[in-house]
């Protein structure tokens, strides 16, 4: 069988996040559905990574192996026919056989939208926290604090299956528009809501007048219990894009 890699992006509104549970509709349930419709045997996919629910992409990755003698092309349009519309693949690549989505990626890039101005239009696509005074400054002083290879223990949620909480932030950014503030974050890895904690604690750091250089003991402390450390909002969370090194993706 041939191994393809699926760009797809979807909104993660009403998913209970990727991965498949035993209750509640997610993003991989819905796209391996398609699949094995199209295959007409049970198909199964690797992701690059798990969002929770309600985070959206516009550029997560899987990889499948498929039975069926199609082009890449044709399985996209087949899917187009297949898929809900919260769901669609924007490119399918057919790679090596020994491809893994998840073990392969070496970087993967989230975007976090906050909105200066609730609205009927942006409510599901946008975070808002209102009475929260935004400090440019503050933010971007804080920025320097997450990159590089640290514990994030305090911002991540216990899993008893990792054996490290270890992460290296290779890029992290901040900007204002007219309309909001986004935050683009880089690593090699990222754990479960690590970037949402991370973005809840500089906007607690922002709105407090707290000296930023407080996030060396807090990411030293080793736990999420001080009150700095909160969890934002899912709806403003996107993964925006997953690095691979360009030896893999050639067939």
């Amino acid at each position: 069988m041939k191994n393809y890699l699926a760009r797809i992006s979807y909104d993660g509104t009403d998913f209970n996040g990727w991965q498949i549970q035993r209750e509640g509709r997610t993003v991989q349930q819905v796209l391996e559905n398609a699949l094995s419709r199209i295959a007409k045997v049970e198909i199964k996919t690797i992701s690059a990574g798990r969002t929770d629910a309600g985070v959206h992409a516009l550029g997560q990755y899987a990889n499948f192996h498929f039975p069926i003698l199609m082009t890449s092309k044709q399985i996209q349009l087949a899917l187009r026919a297949n898929l809900p519309n919260d769901v669609s693949v924007t490119q399918i690549t057919e790679i090596n056989n020994d491809f893994n989505a998840r073990y392969d990626a070496i970087s993967r890039t989230y975007r976090y939208t906050l909105a200066k101005e609730l609205t009927p239009f942006n409510r599901k696509y946008k975070s808002f926290l209102p009475k929260v005074e935004i400090e440019t400054e503050i933010v971007e002083k804080c920025l320097k604090y997450f990159i590089g290879r640290h514990d994030f223990t305090s911002f991540a949620k216990f899993n008893p299956d990792l054996k490290n909480y270890f992460c290296n932030v290779l890029k992290f950014t901040f900007e204002e528009t007219d309309e909001d503030y986004r935050f683009i974050i880089q690593a090699n890895r990222f754990l479960h809501h690590m970037v949402r904690r991370i973005v809840g604690t500089i906007i607690n750091i922002s709105s407090t007048d707290t000296e930023p250089i407080i996030i060396n003991e807090l990411i030293s402390a080793g736990t999420p219990g001080n009150k700095l450390i909160t969890t934002a909002p899912p709806c403003g969370l996107y993964l925006i894009d997953v690095k691979y090194p360009d030896n893999k993706l050639i067939k």
